[in-house]
Parts: C-alpha cells; structure tokens; sequence
C-alpha cells in the first residue's frame, strides 16, 4: 500500500511521515532535500535553474515511485510525484522563472511517468496557511531556505489548493495544520491517526 504526504514548504510533511511511520512501523520515503544538488543555486537563482530542479525532482519521485509500486510492504512517502507538475513547475512558468519551452517539455516527460506508474492508495494533503509556512521555515533554519520568496510560496498555496479540489485520482484527507500541532501534542496526533484509519479501513 501506498500512502503520500503532500503540502508546501514548511507544512510539516517530513514531520508527519516520521511520525506516522513510527507509530504503524510503515516505511518511510523521505524527500531528498539535503542531497540536492541544484537546491542552494535554485534559491538564489530561479529562473537559471528552475528546469534543472524540476527535472532532478521529478527523476528521484518517478523512481520512487516505481520502487514503492514493487514492495508488499506499506510505505509512507514524503511528497507525491504529483505535485513536481501540478504544483512547482506550473508555479515557475507562471512567475515567468520558467520558459514555456522548457515547461511544456517537461510537462511532456511527467505525462509519460506518471502513465506507467498507479496513484497512492491515500493522499493526505497538509493546508497551511502561508504564516504558519513561514514560521516553521525559520524555525528548521536550512540556509538555502533562507532566500525563500514570499510571492513563490503564495504561488504555490494558490495552487496546492486548486489541485487539491480536482484531485480525483484516488482516496484524498485534508488536515488543516494550522489548527493541530501533531508534533506536540499528542492529542492532534491522535486525531489525525484516527482520520486516517477511518480512510483505511476502505482499503484494506
């Protein structure tokens, strides 16, 4: 079984998928963010390197992907291969750091990807709002976060959300994190196990 984590920088995904992967000893697919080899240059120019992140993002998430497909066992991943094209490269080509020649062959490789591989069993979707995004940014402190700008993550909330409404390509738990603090309070972590057993419990 398959279960994803999506949300933008900052919601919490890295957080939860620990969490959840210790709690129902599931395996864990973390993003690859500290191994980046485009990330800081990306940060501080977008428009040079916005294709190159996104092709290295969507290449390591098609593997995963393939990979999970394999397994008998349930993993849990941090960030689904959806949200490399329906998100953060729309987002780009829209703030003009993306050229419509590159976007649209990129979007032209995501199709094929996505086409040989199956959706995740569960998508759970984190909504925050962009100043509790903000806060858990400086609060983690990566430095190649720090050039971060405002207008990209709002970009990419506006779009996160309108993905989220049209997401129809499997079952779908939206969990406001602003409203629960899961990683303090064991209590909103309890309530959010109990919202995903109860969409489980259609599935297996």
């Amino acid at each position: 079984m398959h279960i994803a984590i999506a949300g933008n920088i900052g919601s919490g995904k890295t957080t939860l998928t620990r969490m959840l992967a210790e709690h129902y000893k599931w395996t864990p697919k973390y993003e690859s963010v500290d191994f980046n080899p485009y990330l800081s240059d990306f940060y501080n120019d977008m428009e040079r390197w916005s294709f190159n992140i996104q092709i290295y993002f969507l290449n390591r998430r098609f593997l995963d992907v393939v990979e999970i497909n394999k397994t008998e066992e349930i993993v849990i991943q941090d960030r689904s291969i959806y949200e490399d094209a329906c998100i953060f490269a729309p987002n780009l080509h829209e703030m003009g750091l993306m050229s419509t020649r590159d976007y649209e062959n990129y979007s032209s490789l995501f199709s094929l990807m996505v086409s040989l591989v199956k959706a995740p069993d569960l998508l759970i979707y984190l909504r925050s709002s962009i100043p509790h995004l903000v806060g858990n940014i400086q609060r983690r402190g990566r430095d190649y976060e720090s050039s971060i700008r405002l207008d990209y993550l709002k970009g990419l909330n506006n779009l996160y959300e309108k993905w989220i409404e049209g997401y129809k390509d499997g079952k779908l738990l939206i969990i406001d994190v602003d409203k629960l603090n899961f990683e303090e309070n064991q209590e909103d972590f309890s309530q959010i196990c109990d919202r995903i057993e109860a969409q489980l419990n259609g599935i297996f």
